[in-house]
């Protein structure tokens, strides 16, 4: 699997409904958003089927960023069957990631 990156216009029909989805709130500039990108792709390989990955730019898409409150990023946020469960403001470590998408899905590990 891969992170999927998403915008205003595709961000509800790639939100997973009936599962659970990371999303990270980032842009190009914000150097924090550039080390969290090699563990994004590690948590899409680890999680496979059992969770979506999502990648948003804020600059590009400030309406979706607007709506769920990102104020700093990066913002990660799990979604459990559309509805936001977790919010992290900040570059916080591989692990915490896992724990929290832990909760809510079993791991393809």
């Amino acid at each position: 699997m891969s992170v999927l990156s998403v915008n205003d216009h595709n961000f509800q029909m790639e939100l997973r409904s009936s599962g659970t989805t990371l999303v990270e709130f980032g842009a190009k500039w914000c150097p924090p958003c550039k080390v969290l990108l090699p563990i994004l792709d590690e948590l899409a390989d680890q999680y496979g089927e059992h969770a979506a990955i999502l990648k948003l730019d804020c600059d590009e898409s400030p309406l979706t960023a607007d709506q769920f409150g990102v104020m700093s990023l990066p913002t990660v946020i799990v979604f459990h069957h559309g509805e936001p469960v977790e919010k992290l403001v900040g570059l916080r470590p591989k692990s915490l990631y896992e724990s929290v998408l832990d909760k809510y899905v079993v791991p393809a590990k």
